[in-house]
């Protein structure tokens, strides 16, 4: 393995680089195919299931998320600003579940190396072609992140993902996280959805983003258009899985972590909830 440099603010740091990553050639099925497709019907999950690979499905389309430019720019500051609190110069960090990460390029300045996972395959390849020429910055599918080895990463962030996975699903990531976290790394869970936020709140919710921010007659347009799209029926016919705080930390902590909820929440939906969780 070979060393890089850095002089990031005139100070000199000196990185471990790998030209190439052995991993990415090993031939195993995706992991996010090897999470459980019949999900675990409880009482927080919206509709008759959870189908991850439909929400997968459907971000990997040229689907209407974003009303306009302007959105997408302050989300991604805002999201990256969330992301950075939780984060220092020398931390390894895996954004799981990634998308389009477009805050990616700022993150890693504040972060050792930065591996962005993305299961939509058209998605994780643009953004490989975006930051291929970022010397920190990784692109892996959930195969290749589950390949590697234990204590791979400092801190692990999961953000907006949780309430497309099933309780299965999302016990078998924290399993997995778990495993790849080093002594004393740590887990964020970010926008987690709560029983009780219908999707008329988080309208609102954008409707007054919008307004803060430049982009409120958009925001407008974009609700009515929404409500008209692929999104709006998956969210019914797909559901949402949603957690009180003491259901999202109980879950945390069986799964061998100890738990707490961090205020604010990484991004602009202050009705969901982040959490931060350290392996015991």
């Amino acid at each position: 393995m070979a060393t890089g440099a850095d002089t990031r603010q005139g100070i000199f740091v000196k990185r471990a680089v790998a030209p190439c990553h052995p991993w990415q050639s090993r031939g195993i099925h995706s992991f996010v195919r090897q999470l459980p497709h019949r999900p675990v019907n409880i009482g927080d999950v919206d509709g008759d299931s959870v189908s991850m690979s439909d929400w997968v499905s459907f971000f990997d389309s040229d689907h209407s998320i974003y009303v306009n430019a302007r959105h997408r720019e302050v989300h991604a500051r805002i999201t990256g600003d969330g992301m950075m609190a939780h984060i220092t110069r020398s931390d390894r960090v895996l954004d799981y579940g990634c998308g389009e990460a477009a805050y990616a390029e700022r993150l890693v300045r504040e972060a050792e190396t930065l591996t962005l996972c993305e299961a939509a395959p058209n998605l994780a390849e643009a953004l490989k072609r975006r930051v291929a020429h970022e010397r920190y910055i990784a692109v892996m599918s959930p195969d290749e992140v589950a390949a590697l080895p234990g204590g791979s990463f400092d801190v692990v962030i999961m953000h907006s993902v949780s309430q497309y996975l099933s309780p299965a699903q999302l016990d078998t990531l924290l399993t997995l996280f778990r495993r790849l976290l080093q002594p004393g790394g740590k887990f964020v869970i970010g926008d987690v959805v709560q029983p009780d936020t219908p999707a008329w709140k988080d309208a609102l919710a954008l409707l007054q983003f919008g307004w803060r921010e430049g982009f409120f007659l958009a925001a407008v347009a974009g609700l009515f258009r929404t409500a008209l799209s692929d999104y709006a029926k998956l969210r019914k016919d797909a559901g949402l899985s949603r957690y009180s705080e003491d259901e999202m930390r109980k879950t945390l902590e069986r799964a061998g972590y100890r738990a707490h909820r961090h205020v604010p929440n990484i991004g602009h939906l202050q009705t969901r909830m982040t959490f931060v969780a350290i392996p015991r």
